[in-house]
């Protein structure tokens, strides 16, 4: 055999490790698919500067998963790094199976250095884009990659099939060590920090400096339409994202579709996905990709306010351009652009793809969202005043437990959590406004919220101005929900419900919370299990905004909470 050949069925055998055997939706049969993930560190340069950085198959962005709807994957794990680790499986419900779902010390104890673990990776009804990322520090700067959902046999697109599909990740590089960048941030109580450059495939792209070769291409045919599932990586910042002089069709969010969006830019928040078509229509040539901050907070934050990009490029024969052209992106404090997008969306509501937004509500919750401070004897600290940095949600700043929660649940044990959240803030202040010194100083604690299953609840997250107001991407886990209502300023209980949209609201798993405003979600708590709640910027949740859901066991074995594996994580006590 040439050579050649024996070289491209290797690489296609590699291809296989690495990835799994892909998809393929043309039988009715549920599938089952084994996935291979070796956690290590692997140099990269970027902006000048090589470095070393954990890494999932010394990819960054990891390897992609693929599957059809309501399959199964196993990731089996193993962690040949140098600190404990654990993978999250965002917007995937994980229903019944809590135990793979990944949040650090919420639902299990890191996988320590030379040791494995097998996830299941239970899909039920999500279908478009999610993704998985590393949920312990900050490791998932680095550690993330997509997952697409196909759609099931028998069923295909709610619009006309694209002729490939690509996808994009926006993520961030940090100069600096991450580990000890957020380390340095949680011994001084100050903020951690920015990151360097932000990058779309791993890349920054012009204008970042040493990057101008590298630059990623997504290359296109004339004519052609491409299904773009954009994920949004980035650690701290909101972003607004567009192709120079193409149009976008949005067409799906957080793995469920949405009723067609036509524009020139989008705002996506951290943990965010978005399905976008777009037809290769102009004259072949190079054009920019381009991502760029949305910054909506206060004097305490900093932020990069650094672009990244990748070039379009037509295939065939043309002289390229000396200087491509650049998308027009709102500028980075320009709220009324991010609104105007984010206000657009609604859920495709048809009847292939339905609904079900509950009416009357049984167990409803008031968060105010603050970021705060701890007192710091002396005022010997990094932060605001001499003080700690902190966060919470009425209050209580999440204090991370070392045995994981859903363990000390399943198996009663005593003293790690409180089954005391409060559902309404412990003050009543004008949330928004001048909110004085009552709230400043948060509890920090290991409380959660008890949920009777199939009960349909409500929350209301409240931003405040306590410290300084800020936008903040809300992930609810296990769940997908209804995002059915949102306005700036304080919640009114009389009149703010009467503008909900209860007809189509969209059904995502991550909410943007206007800053000094509020949003409300709608969900039926009918999948049992123990459910992290928090602030998707990485800086404010290890400040502590977050939160656990215990829904708790339905009336049957298929409403409760399945057995733990046998192989799951140790805790180092």
């Amino acid at each position: 055999m040439e050579l050649s050949k024996i070289g491209l069925c290797l690489g296609f055998l590699f291809f296989v490790f690495l990835h799994g055997v892909l998809a393929d939706c043309s039988t009715a049969t549920r599938k089952v698919h084994r996935y291979n993930f070796s956690l290590r560190e692997t140099s990269f340069t970027r902006l000048c500067t090589t470095k070393r950085m954990l890494t999932v198959n010394g990819q960054w962005p990891g390897p992609k998963i693929q599957v059809c709807k309501g399959d199964t994957a196993f990731v089996h794990v193993h962690n040949a790094g140098k600190y404990g680790v654990t993978i999250h499986w965002h917007g995937v419900k994980q229903p019944r199976n809590p135990w793979s779902d990944g949040p650090e010390n919420v639902t299990q104890c890191p996988i320590q250095p030379g040791k494995s673990f097998t996830y299941e990776v239970t899909f039920s009804d999500e279908e478009g884009t999610v993704w998985w990322h590393a949920h312990s520090d900050w490791s998932r700067a680095t550690v993330h990659g997509a997952i697409v959902v196909l759609p099931s046999n028998g069923t295909t697109y709610p619009f006309r099939k694209p002729d490939a599909e690509k996808v994009l990740v926006l993520g961030e590089w940090y100069n600096g060590d991450l580990k000890e960048i957020i380390y340095n941030a949680t011994e001084t109580g100050a903020a951690p920090v920015e990151s360097n450059a932000y990058t779309i495939n791993g890349q920054p792209g012009f204008p970042n400096k040493c990057s101008k070769e590298t630059t990623y291409r997504l290359r296109v045919q004339h004519g052609k339409t491409y299904l773009i599932r954009l994920i949004n990586a980035v650690m701290n910042e909101e972003m607004f994202f567009g192709i120079a002089n193409h149009t976008l069709r949005v067409v799906a969010q957080d793995g469920a579709y949405i009723k067609p969006i036509t524009t020139n830019y989008i705002m996506t928040s951290p943990g965010q996905t978005m399905d976008i078509l777009i037809t290769a229509n102009q004259p072949p040539s190079y054009y920019y990709i381009a991502a760029s901050p949305f910054f909506d907070a206060g004097s305490i934050a900093t932020y990069d306010s650094s672009n990244t990009s990748a070039i379009l490029e037509y295939t065939g024969i043309f002289a390229p351009p000396a200087s491509p052209p650049y998308p027009s992106l709102p500028n980075i404090r320009d709220r009324a652009a991010a609104d105007k997008f984010t206000n657009r969306i609604r859920a495709l509501a048809s009847r292939a793809h339905p609904i079900n937004v509950p009416k009357k509500i049984d167990k409803k919750l008031f968060m105010t969202v603050s970021l705060n401070q701890i007192l710091c004897p002396g005022a010997t600290c990094g932060g605001p005043d001499g003080n700690r940095l902190s966060s919470s949600l009425n209050n209580i700043s999440f204090a991370t437990s070392t045995i994981d929660i859903l363990q000390a649940y399943y198996r009663s044990l005593p003293g790690v959590f409180t089954k005391d959240f409060p559902d309404r803030p412990p003050y009543v202040f004008n949330y928004t406004g001048d909110v004085g010194n009552n709230t400043l100083y948060t509890y920090q604690g290991t409380n959660v919220t008890m949920i009777n299953y199939g009960a349909a609840v409500e929350i209301v997250f409240q931003g405040t101005n306590v410290e300084s107001g800020e936008f903040h991407p809300m992930h609810l886990h296990g769940y997908s929900f209804y995002s059915v209502g949102t306005g700036y300023g304080n919640y009114d209980e009389t009149t703010s419900p009467k503008t909900y949209n209860l007809k189509d609201p969209p059904e995502v798993n991550t909410v943007g919370l206007p800053r000094n405003g509020w949003v409300a979600i709608r969900f039926i708590a009918n999948n049992p299990g123990v459910w992290f709640l928090h602030c998707h910027l990485e800086r404010h949740a290890s400040w502590g905004m977050g939160t656990v859901l215990i829904v708790k066991n339905g009336p049957t074995k298929e409403t409760s909470i399945r057995p733990p594996p046998p192989n799951m994580p140790r805790c180092s006590n």
